[in-house]
C-alpha cells in the first residue's frame, strides 16, 4: 500500500533518518499524563481527543488549544507529545512552507493516523441575505483566531478568490467557541468553521439565531481542490441540524493525529493498538468518525512519515509494506499563495 500519492525532493526524503539526530526535546516524566492537544472545546477535535484518551490504557488528558497551527508549533518546541492538526497545516509544517516558512521544515514531525473529514462550513444569519461565498463581500465575517485551522483554510480560500480583508466590511478573529453567540447577537453576519459534523457550535447558531449553512462552490474552489492534494470535495448531509437543513456542497480537509520522532514508540504503539483493537467503540464516540476505515486512516491526509510506534502496529496487521512507508511524499501544491493571505 502506498501512503503518499506524490513524490517530493530528495532533501525531504531524508527526513525520517536525519530527524532522529536533529530533534531532542525534553522527555516527559514517567508519571505525567499523556496530553493530546485538540482545539476549541466546542469543536469535534476535542471530542475526538477525549475519545482517544478513553481507549488508551495510560493516564491521558485532551487539552484545548488555539488550534492546528498552535499545536504544530507546540510539538516542535517539545511542549506536547501528541496533537491534532488539519491535513493542510500538517503538510506546511512538514515542509516549512506558507505560515511555517520562518520555522523551516519540521524534520521531527511524525504522523500517527488521520481521522474524520472536516468540511469548510459557512454559517450565516438568514436575515443577512447571504446565499453563497460571493455574498460575503462587504459583510462582517469571523475568519477564526490566529493559529486555528479554520483561519488557515479561510485565508487559502480568500487567496484563491483573489480577496483580502479589504473585501469585507469587517473581519473578526474570534475563536470557535465564541463565534456562534456573536452571530446570534448580530455582531457578525457570517462565521466559517473547518470542522466535522454534527458540531455543537454550528447547532447552537442554527437553533438560537435562525442561522443556516450555505454552499461554498465556484471556480476558485475547483482551483483549490485541483491544486492541493489535501483538499477534497465534501458535503454536509441534509437533516443533521433539523428537518429543514438542506444538503450542503463544499470542500474540506482531514483531521490528523501527529507527534514527533522523540515520542516513546511503545506509547504510540499502545495508543494505535487501543484504537484499532476496539475500533467499533472508538468510531461510536462521534458521528463524524462513523465512516472511518483503517486503510483511509493510515493513508489519507498524511504528509510527515509515520511514527515508528504506529508503523510497527500497521506492519503487524499486514496493512503496510516496510519499504513503502518512507519512500513517497505529497508534492508541494501548485498554487502560489500571496503574502497577504498566507495562513498564520
Amino acid at each position: 500500500m502506498k501512503l503518499w500519492n506524490h513524490g517530493i525532493t530528495a532533501r525531504l526524503l531524508g527526513i525520517g533518518v536525519t530527524s532522529l539526530f536533529l530533534w531532542n526535546p525534553p522527555s516527559a516524566q514517567a508519571d505525567d499524563p499523556l496530553i493530546i492537544a485538540t482545539a476549541s472545546p466546542a469543536g469535534v477535535y476535542h471530542v475526538v481527543g477525549r475519545a482517544l484518551c478513553r481507549v488508551v490504557e495510560t493516564p491521558c488528558r485532551a487539552q484545548p488549544s488555539d488550534g492546528s497551527s498552535a499545536n504544530l508549533r507546540a510539538l516542535r518546541r517539545g511542549e506536547l507529545q501528541l496533537a491534532m492538526a488539519q491535513s493542510d497545516l500538517h503538510l506546511y509544517a512538514t515542509l516549512g512552507t506558507e505560515g511555517f516558512r520562518n520555522d523551516g521544515p519540521n524534520e521531527a514531525l511524525r504522523s500517527v493516523f488521520s481521522l474524520h473529514s472536516e468540511p469548510f462550513t459557512l454559517v450565516v444569519r438568514r436575515d443577512a441575505g447571504i446565499r453563497d461565498f460571493e455574498d460575503l463581500q462587504q459583510r462582517s465575517v469571523n475568519i477564526g483566531n490566529p493559529g486555528s485551522g479554520q483561519r488557515g483554510t479561510m485565508l487559502r480560500l480568500m487567496d484563491a478568490r483573489g480577496w483580502s480583508r479589504t473585501n469585507f466590511r469587517q473581519t473578526h478573529d474570534l475563536p470557535a467557541d465564541q463565534q456562534s453567540m456573536e452571530l446570534c447577537h448580530g455582531n457578525i453576519d457570517a462565521m466559517v468553521y473547518t470542522v466535522g459534523h454534527p458540531n455543537a457550535s454550528v447547532a447552537q447558531a442554527i437553533r438560537l439565531c435562525d442561522a443556516e449553512i450555505v454552499d461554498v462552490q465556484g471556480d476558485f474552489v475547483d482551483l483549490l481542490v485541483d491544486a492541493y492534494p489535501y483538499f477534497t470535495r465534501a458535503s454536509i448531509p441534509a437533516g443533521l441540524y433539523g428537518p429543514d437543513q438542506q444538503a450542503v456542497e463544499t470542500f474540506g480537509v482531514k483531521a490528523t493525529l501527529v507527534t514527533t520522532a522523540d515520542t516513546d514508540p511503545d506509547l504510540v504503539y499502545r495508543l494505535v493498538a487501543s484504537v484499532f483493537d476496539d475500533f467499533t467503540r472508538f468510531k461510536a464516540a462521534h458521528p463524524a468518525l462513523g465512516q472511518l476505515t483503517p486503510q483511509a486512516m493510515i493513508q489519507d491526509g498524511l504528509s510527515a512519515p509515520l511514527h515508528e510506534g504506529a508503523l510497527r502496529y500497521y506492519r503487524e496487521q499486514g496493512w503496510v509494506e516496510a519499504e513503502s512507508m518512507m519512500s513517497e511524499r505529497h508534492a508541494q501544491p501548485r498554487l502560489a499563495v500571496h503574502d497577504a493571505a498566507r495562513p498564520d
